[in-house]
């Protein structure tokens, strides 16, 4: 760890203790927020000061006026850093969901109800930022997109709101210690497809007849509709047949860990990752069972997230 991290990590660390929790939204007041020369300002500030030497030395009002007007710049532009983040208002998504090797985008909004612009305003979380201006009287919604390489539970116990508006002389900070999650699914993959009948160890697909989709005919049993009928069978002089047909969304089917016979772990839970998502796009209702878990059968975004976060967590005692 080099010494500049190891400062920024206690940096943090004294923020938190001094600010404590937030709840969001949230409005950033004077006092969350810090203020620091860049390399440029500081840079800036050594030719100041060696014009101001230079200028005494050979007693050069012009040099004098340049050096102490510059320096007033400086000093307004510091004012205006400073001011880019004071009222602005910060709201986020606090739990999010993602896959293995991909990003999770957590939904941030800025809103602005003062009278002056914000501009290039900068959330970061861990490694992952992104930057937006909010003109006064409204709002912006940012995404950052946080790469999450493995499987679980990412969670970040603190971002940053940052500007170095408006020559980059200055960085102005704030803190926010507010507990954001990502819940990482497998990543979908697979090679195998779900399962047409049920068995053992199987995903269930149920056959019912229903007015949906054609699956063949079968004998004749007493009962049947005259509708069902498979006429042009009986007038060919075949045996007596009706119509059969599926309806998936009648009956449940269950994606079960024990169809996956003779795979590791991962690839097991990747391959009903894919599965999840598959039944959830053909609309079909359906239920997860996995060692020490069973998610009843149902439909919906709701249920999908249940589905992949049952998957994500899988196995992980402690978050990531």
């Amino acid at each position: 760890m080099t010494l500049r991290q190891a400062a920024i990590d206690k940096l943090r660390a004294w923020a938190a203790r001094r600010h404590g929790g937030d709840s969001l939204p949230i409005k950033i007041h004077r006092r969350r927020v810090y203020i620091l020369p860049t390399r440029f300002g500081i840079m800036l500030a050594l030719i100041l000061t060696a014009m101001l030497i230079a200028g005494l030395n050979y007693n050069s009002n012009l040099g004098l006026a340049f050096a102490f007007l510059m320096a007033s710049v400086a000093l307004v532009t510091m004012h205006h850093c400073n001011r880019n983040l004071l009222g602005l208002q910060l709201d986020v998504t606090p739990e999010v969901d993602a896959f293995a090797g991909r990003e999770a985008s957590f939904d941030f909004v800025l809103r602005n109800d003062s009278k002056i612009d914000r501009r290039d305003v900068e959330i970061r979380c861990m490694s992952a930022g992104a930057m937006r201006s909010v003109v006064a009287g409204s709002s912006e919604s940012v995404a950052v997109a946080v790469p999450v390489p493995r499987r679980g539970v990412t969670r970040i116990a603190q971002f940053e709101l940052r500007t170095r508006y408006p020559f980059g002389w200055f960085h102005a900070w704030t803190y926010v210690q507010a507990s954001l999650t990502a819940y990482v699914a497998p990543s979908p993959r697979g090679t195998r497809t779900l399962p047409a009948t049920a068995g053992p160890g199987s995903a269930y697909r149920s056959d019912t007849r229903g007015d949906e989709d054609f699956a063949g005919l079968r004998a004749y049993e007493p009962g049947v509709p005259l509708k069902h009928m498979a006429w042009k069978v009986l007038a060919r002089g075949g045996e007596a047949a009706v119509r059969s047909y599926t309806s998936l969304a009648a009956q449940p089917e269950w994606l079960e860990w024990s169809c996956l016979e003779g795979q590791d772990t991962e690839t097991r839970l990747s391959q009903l990752c894919l599965w999840v998502l598959e039944s959830d796009a053909a609309q079909r209702v359906f239920g997860l069972r996995v060692p020490g878990k069973e998610i009843l059968p149902a439909r919906g975004a709701a249920h999908r997230f249940a589905c992949l976060r049952a998957l994500a967590v899988y196995g992980i005692a402690e978050p990531i």
